[in-house]
């Protein structure tokens, strides 16, 4: 059954304001706001679990997407659409969806991983970004340290244009992580201009973990330590550093290249 919202003062619209708005409640919830018809098919496809969806009134037929019964179906007004839209051209549909566990123990790993690690990476454009090229580089985890951005951010989702869902992804603390890395004889790769060698003399073509950190401060000292390289991609110019979504996938793709020799 479907039910018509004309208003925005509706209790269903203001929570779900709430929910894009604040991170807090996201976690508290365990429920995000997702936006967009193609990454709504991606997220049903990886098994989440659709709470509820708003389909603006006359723009899209909702039998088109494999809900389930337990699925709530708004349908609303063009007032309250864009009240809750929160960008243009997404086809008319915004969903309320549960958080899925993100835990380590939640991977499932192949005999012979390339793993992304992002050590304290904030910006959500750079990690929606980065989970794109791994999903086009067939990267087998992305794991998020000591993360300073909610998974589902907004804004993330929108770069990823629905990689978060096609990745599988963590959430740990560094320690976590690297013991995680250790007790599966997976190689900890640290990209850092310090004390480091090019990144194609390196070989990927084994378990690996690619870890990056932040352009500002770059990775902390556990990571450092924990390593057992330390990469850098050259610089001819006067600048020293790349953006870090692009350092991610110039080195995802080198894994790949010499998987592929």
């Amino acid at each position: 059954m479907t039910e018509t919202i004309t208003s925005i003062k509706n209790p269903n619209i203001k929570n779900l304001i709430r929910l894009q708005q604040k991170s807090s409640e996201r976690k508290k919830e365990q429920i995000f706001v997702l936006e967009g018809k193609r990454e709504l098919t991606h997220c049903i496809n990886a098994g989440y679990s659709i709470n509820s969806v708003f389909v603006k009134r006359k723009l899209i037929d909702i039998s088109e997407l494999p809900l389930g019964s337990a699925c709530r179906v708004y349908e609303v007004s063009d007032e309250v659409y864009s009240k809750i839209a929160y960008r243009e051209g997404t086809e008319g549909v915004v969903a309320l969806v549960s958080t899925p566990s993100h835990s380590l123990a939640s991977l499932s790993l192949p005999e012979n991983p390339l793993v992304v690690v992002l050590e304290g990476v904030e910006k959500p454009g750079n990690l929606g970004a980065i989970l794109r090229s791994a999903d086009a580089a067939g990267v087998d985890a992305v794991i998020f340290c000591d993360p300073l951005t909610d998974l589902y951010n907004p804004n993330l989702i929108r770069a990823s244009i629905g990689a978060v869902f096609t990745v599988p992804c963590a959430v740990a603390s560094s320690s976590e992580c690297i013991k995680f890395l250790k007790d599966r004889n997976i190689l900890i790769l640290t990209a850092q201009l310090q004390d480091s060698k090019l990144y194609y003399d390196t070989p990927m073509n084994c378990p690996t973990a690619i870890v990056m950190g932040t352009e500002a401060t770059g990775l902390t000292n556990l990571w450092r330590e924990a390593a057992d390289a330390h990469i850098r991609i050259p610089m001819l110019g006067r600048l020293d550093s790349l953006n870090v979504s692009v350092s991610a996938a110039i080195l995802m793709f080198e894994a790949v290249r010499q998987r592929q020799k």
